[in-house]
Formats: C-alpha cells, sequence, structure tokens
C-alpha cells in the first residue's frame, strides 16, 4: 500500500498532477459544479426523505 501512496505523492508532484490540481479547484469554483456535489450528497445522506 505504501507503493501506491508513494506514487500518488509523484503523480500530484509532476506537471500532470498539477494540471489536474488546477482543473478540479477551476470545478470547484464553478457553482454549477457545486449544485450538482450538493444534490449528490443530499442523495447520498438521505435528502430529507424518510425510510420505512
Amino acid at each position: 500500500m505504501a507503493s501506491m501512496v508513494n506514487r500518488l505523492k509523484r503523480f500530484l508532484n509532476g506537471p500532470q498532477g498539477r494540471q489536474a490540481r488546477a482543473r478540479a479547484e477551476r470545478m470547484a469554483r464553478d457553482p454549477r459544479t457545486q449544485a450538482k456535489v450538493r444534490g449528490l450528497l443530499a442523495r447520498f445522506r438521505g435528502g430529507g426523505r424518510k425510510h420505512h
């Protein structure tokens, strides 16, 4: 498992990882993306629906 963590660290510190992180940060600032995420979280948390 440690090797997977090391590979992930290498990726994130490399040029492709920096690009992926920048793309994710842009998406996170987008209000439409935020609304989608809120909707998904509400569904997975139950979204106020009662389970019988």
